[in-house]
């Protein structure tokens, strides 16, 4: 059982009395809406969670920023909270493990160590102008080949060239070595080892158009076409090995720090997708849903996206993603944009009080359409109104929204990997939403199978820290805790589905390109 909270509170699972040293692994989940922390005993279970929400900045439409420093020191309270709750010390803690939102980008002064600008977030649209200049001069084929990754302004590296460029005299001081760039593992690991390592792990750094995929370093003719200094970089390591130590100023005692994985990647490894073919949803802020290629990376026909899974040891597995921009987010939308409920969880009996959508669809393209379609002039629409349509209608379209959004990427996902998808391991907050989850079913013509322990991010995070401090021995060892919740099988015709989802396609054509090239801000 798991606690997912709106604001800081720290919950209490377990009375923990009797315990043995190094009984446990912490891990650190810093998401794009809060920071977490969540304790794990040995045999998977959660012992403790705590969560703060940090602010969301939005300087101008289409920009999403972070106060850096509120992520580390939400980060750091729960951290904290979680332990006193568990009722353990720093001593019974065997590792930290980070898992993290990925590609929201920070710059930073490598001897003061504050930030010379907020974090550009992964949602943030300012950098498309450039993006799209990048596509015009041919690289398109030449960043896929070498990075896995279209080019968009999702990605790390046009982040990094905007801040070079617009703060004064950024791009100098990074010249000199004097600004240290991460993503916020990087941040969070700098921070918690008092600046002592500037790391990252290859599936973060996969995200960063900067990275080659099949050299496993940072590409030096990418490096020059995106204008990005060497000297700024963190050093690529494994995502599972013992980096450092806390500094001894944040916790009763130096706690080591042993795994680092995008929070995707993690989610993967903590719904045990370890061979090839194994797929997973995570239904967060947006969806993100990874296959498991093998150790070879798969080039996608599709506009999907090729990753590193993890790398342990001298080994590296890959994946392929296919990244929703707007999942669980836009419950959050009905919540505090269009106050038709007051709590995410009510969402469901808003969608239920109806049989059907009533023909009413929802894209919520808010911030552009992501994979299979990568439209990042795309906007919200909501089609098929009636004076009949009611608050429970355009509920469940939102909730429908999301699984089609789903549906789409695994069709080119089966397509591109040529692997025949058994079942949809799913996570992630709005994995608790029943109705969702079964019309997920329905539109895969696949069984849905939701873990017991849904905070599997946070889980990937644990076994990869765990792992390399010998808390498990082996991934079989960590396989045992893995137990399936409920498993949501097809029940809607093939007919059926087959018209649900033309319609749907017809909504989303009216989504696409709406915003003129020539209104958007960027640079």
């Amino acid at each position: 059982q798991t606690c997912a909270l709106p604001i800081w509170q720290a919950c209490w699972h377990q009375s923990v009395t009797v315990h043995k040293p190094m009984s446990f692994i912490l891990a650190l989940d810093q998401g794009t809406t809060s920071s977490r922390a969540i304790v794990f005993d040995q045999a998977g279970a959660i012992r403790a969670v705590a969560q703060k929400e940090f602010p969301q900045i939005f300087p101008e439409a289409g920009w999403v920023e972070h106060d850096p420093r509120a992520i580390w020191s939400t980060q750091l309270e729960v951290a904290r909270a979680a332990l006193a709750s568990a009722k353990i010390k720093a001593k019974d803690v065997a590792g930290i493990g980070i898992t993290n939102q990925r590609e929201t980008t920070v710059i930073w002064d490598r001897r003061t160590g504050e930030p010379i600008h907020n974090a550009i977030v992964w949602q943030d649209r300012r950098t498309a102008r450039f993006c799209d200049d990048l596509k015009r001069a041919g690289h398109g084929k030449l960043i896929q080949s070498k990075t896995g990754l279209v080019i968009d302004a999702y990605f790390s590296g046009s982040k990094i060239r905007w801040l070079l460029d617009h703060v004064p005299g950024a791009r100098e001081r990074a010249q000199r070595g004097e600004l240290a760039f991460g993503t916020i593992d990087t941040w969070l690991l700098w921070n918690l080892t008092g600046g002592a390592l500037h790391i990252t792990d290859a599936s973060n750094a996969s995200r960063t158009m900067l990275f080659n995929l099949h050299t496993g370093t940072w590409d030096d003719e990418l490096l020059r076409m995106l204008e990005v200094p060497r000297e700024l970089l963190p050093e690529v390591r494994s995502s599972s090995e013992v980096y450092g130590e806390t500094a001894a100023n944040f916790f009763d005692a130096p706690i080591r720090i042993g795994g680092i994985a995008g929070d995707q990647q993690a989610a993967l490894f903590g719904q045990n997708c370890f061979t090839r073919g194994l797929a997973k949803n995570t239904y967060g802020t947006g969806c993100f849903m990874l296959m498991n290629v093998g150790p070879r990376p798969v080039t996608s026909r599709h506009q999907l996206l090729t990753t590193v899974a993890w790398k342990v040891d001298a080994h590296t597995d890959y994946a392929l993603e296919g990244s929703v921009f707007i999942g669980g987010a836009v419950v959050q939308w009905l919540r505090d944009g269009l106050g038709l409920i007051k709590s995410a969880a009510e969402v469901e009996a808003l969608a239920e009080s109806v049989p059907d959508c009533g023909g009413v669809y929802l894209v919520p393209a808010f911030a552009g359409l992501g994979a299979p379609h990568w439209d990042q002039y795309a906007r919200g629409t909501i089609s098929g109104l009636t004076r009949g349509t009611t608050a429970g209608h355009i509920a469940r379209a939102a909730l429908e929204g999301i699984a089609f959004q789903v549906a789409d990427v695994l069709e080119v996902m089966k397509k591109d990997s040529r692997i025949a998808v058994n079942e949809l391991r799913v996570d992630g907050g709005a994995s608790a939403n029943n109705l969702l989850l079964q019309f997920q079913a329905d539109l895969l013509h696949v069984p849905v199978v939701r873990p017991k322990i849904v905070e599997t991010t946070a889980l990937g995070a644990a076994y990869l820290a765990g792992l390399a401090v010998g808390f498990w021995k082996d991934r079989s060892e960590v396989q045992k805790a893995w137990q399936a919740d409920r498993t949501f099988e097809p029940q809607k015709s093939q007919d059926e589905v087959a018209h649900r989802r033309s319609r749907w396609a017809e909504a989303l054509k009216r989504s696409r390109e709406w915003e003129e090239h020539t209104k958007v801000k960027t640079v």
